[in-house]
């Protein structure tokens, strides 16, 4: 009898051998481009605002955006999402713009400029 349970043993289908479970991809998280810091250091008296125009995330040569006013003779605004140089200007009441050329700040850089009228 122990040759019968040898054979039936021998005979016996093998399992098939598992394959290992395929490598979960990684998948990107997008990186969200920092924070582009611009300050502008002037006094433009009390009642007027300064606003920015240009090209980058959130602006426009049409239309101003208006700078925070932290203190007496500083402006500052923070613009998201900035992935190429942003190029703007300012001006005093959304009317007059400062005088020479264009403002450059690179994405994710702070710049502080003292403008003139």
């Amino acid at each position: 009898m122990k040759k019968t349970t040898q054979k039936a043993a021998a005979a016996a289908p093998k399992a098939p051998a598992k394959k290992a479970a395929p490598a979960k991809k990684k998948t990107a998280v997008p990186a969200t481009p920092p924070d582009t810091y611009i300050a502008a250091k002037i006094d433009i008296d009390f009642g007027n605002q300064l606003f920015l125009r240009g090209e980058g995330p959130g602006l426009s040569w049409d239309l101003g955006r208006v700078m925070d006013c932290t203190s007496h003779d500083l402006w500052t605004i923070t613009l998201k999402g900035a992935t190429s140089p942003v190029t703007f200007k300012v001006l005093v009441n959304d009317l007059t713009w400062n005088t020479g050329n264009d403002y450059v700040v690179e994405p994710g850089q702070s710049l502080t400029i003292t403008p003139t009228f």
